[in-house]
């Protein structure tokens, strides 16, 4: 294979590598339960993802009457335990991403996850699906601390130095994920089939892709268009 622009691929995990709203929305409607609140129809979930558990929840609960702070820990808690008992039910990756990781691995990539999702969630979900082999790290918003999670870049600059370092770039779904590519100066790809909380076309990504067989190709494009400049 000729030679590969990045020698580092990040991906966010809900909404970008993979399809978590079911079983996420399952969970949030647990919690929701607890608090006297009406569930959210599992097919609307999407819209409350992105910033981790407990943006999830604060959405849901904001939405439906409003947050009692005093509850909230407990019912995070409950949202947390019900979805680690329930993690892979219904999850599965994005259509082509399987063949995508294929191909990045040809070209001698390390893939890599860097997620708002509490890394000890992250490798259980990729340990049931028989995934967690497939990356060269796995970063959760709990990893360095909540208060450097994204849209902070400190998630991205760790995953690139557990990888050894060298160009990389990443790919997600929401402003969290473009913002803290931006602030770590790295290249982004918004996938528009994510759980995007603004059109994907808005997030300010360098590309935009609709399947993951476009991301090599756009990838290469993305580094040719840089080197011109």
């Amino acid at each position: 294979m000729a030679d590969f622009p990045y020698a580092i691929v990040g991906f966010d995990l809900d909404g970008t590598l993979l399809d978590t709203s079911r079983d996420l929305g399952v969970a949030l409607n647990h919690a929701l339960a607890l608090a006297g609140r009406p569930p959210v129809p599992l097919e609307e979930t999407k819209r409350h993802i992105g910033g981790g558990a407990a943006q999830m929840l604060r959405s849901a609960l904001t939405e439906s009457g409003g947050v009692d702070e005093d509850a909230f820990p407990g019912l995070q808690a409950s949202l947390i335990e019900f979805y680690g008992h329930n993690i892979a039910h219904h999850t599965e990756l994005f259509p082509g991403g399987a063949a995508m990781m294929d191909e990045l691995d040809a070209r001698g990539v390390k893939i890599a996850i860097a997620t708002n999702k509490a890394e000890d969630l992250a490798v259980r979900l990729f340990e049931e699906l028989g995934l967690l082999h497939r990356f060269a790290c796995v970063i959760g918003g709990d990893t360095l601390g909540r208060h450097r999670s994204k849209p902070k870049p400190d998630m991205l600059h760790e995953m690139v130095a557990r990888c050894g370092g060298g160009p990389a770039a990443f790919v997600g779904d929401t402003t969290f994920d473009v913002g803290a590519a931006k602030a770590a100066q790295m290249p982004v790809v918004a996938v528009r089939f994510g759980f995007n909380d603004l059109p994907a076309d808005e997030l300010g990504a360098d590309a935009v892709i609709d399947h993951y067989d476009e991301l090599v190709p756009t990838l290469e494009r993305l580094a040719s268009v840089a080197q011109s400049v």
